[in-house]
């Protein structure tokens, strides 16, 4: 039988530990004797990303930008444990997903494989859901810092103009951890725009929720930017008959819970990132 022929370049990003032994078995079996496909390799492994320091990750990412297909195998992001593991690291490098997800400004859509004979846990579910992701930004482009003393830690942004905003973060009577997160207005117009595009292709209703209740202008531009830019899908939405709701994400898992399903829950990375893993 003749191999099919696969216009383009497929982006393969190899990666860590038994999936590297599953992916080659599936190419070996079930792509590879069908399919004529051209693979640009890009070697994940984590002795690879630290032999390059890094900087095979971001080749893979733009790599994925120009021939707009990839295919990325799991890998390890390596915590205090995996620098016993593997004792010739040189530094506990940030997750390969969040450095992908970051450069190509992305939105992740989760849906479930449905199986007749394997049910849900939760019974009245009868149709999948969704989880929409914002791909940039939040926890997986934070920075941290341990401190020892007595102290204060502040948030300062300095403008191009010179424009200086400062903030008192908090005041500490000994030793504390911090972390500091930011998002780009551009990156959650897009994360939108995608999410409300691919409701329409779906023809699926839309459930976002944030918690800006408490992170009221982290959070809130999230609310703010979405109810902008539905205002450029309301009327497809009217004509498919399908609604765009929001609402705090601890009246949204309720609603989860209680629905039937057959929805997308947009919801921001870490929390798309939590839904998505229960």
């Amino acid at each position: 039988m003749a191999k099919i022929k696969v216009e383009g370049k497929v982006v393969e990003l190899d990666g860590d530990e038994m999936t590297r032994v599953i992916w080659k078995d599936i190419k070996d079996r079930l792509i590879l004797p069908y399919l004529d496909v051209d693979l640009e390799y890009y070697d994940l492994g984590i002795e690879n990303r630290d032999a390059t320091d890094d900087q095979v990750t971001v080749d893979a990412a733009k790599a994925i930008q120009r021939e707009h297909v990839g295919v990325k195998c799991a890998t390890i992001t390596p915590n205090k444990q995996r620098m016993v593991e593997y004792p010739q690291l040189t530094e506990m490098w940030k997750s390969p997903n969040g450095t992908i997800r970051s450069i190509l400004d992305g939105t992740v859509f989760r849906t479930p494989i449905c199986i007749d004979t394997i049910h849900p846990v939760v019974k009245n579910w009868k149709k999948p859901i969704t989880i929409a992701r914002h791909a940039y930004g939040d926890v997986y482009k934070s920075v941290d810092l341990y401190t020892t003393e007595p102290g204060s830690a502040t948030l300062t942004f300095v403008g191009e103009s010179g424009e200086k905003k400062e903030l008192l973060v908090q005041k500490v009577d000994g030793p504390a951890v911090w972390q500091a997160a930011h998002n780009k207005e551009k990156s959650i117009r897009s994360f939108a725009r995608s999410c409300f595009q691919y409701a329409i292709d779906t023809k699926q209703d839309l459930w976002f929720s944030t918690k800006d209740t408490i992170a009221k202008i982290y959070d809130g531009e999230f609310k703010k930017v979405f109810e902008e830019e539905f205002e450029h899908y309301r009327a497809k939405f009217e004509e498919l008959g399908i609604t765009y709701f929001y609402t705090l994400i601890d009246d949204a898992v309720a609603r989860v819970i209680r629905s039937e399903g057959g929805f997308i829950w947009a919801c921001k990375n870490y929390d798309g990132d939590v839904m998505s893993d229960m």
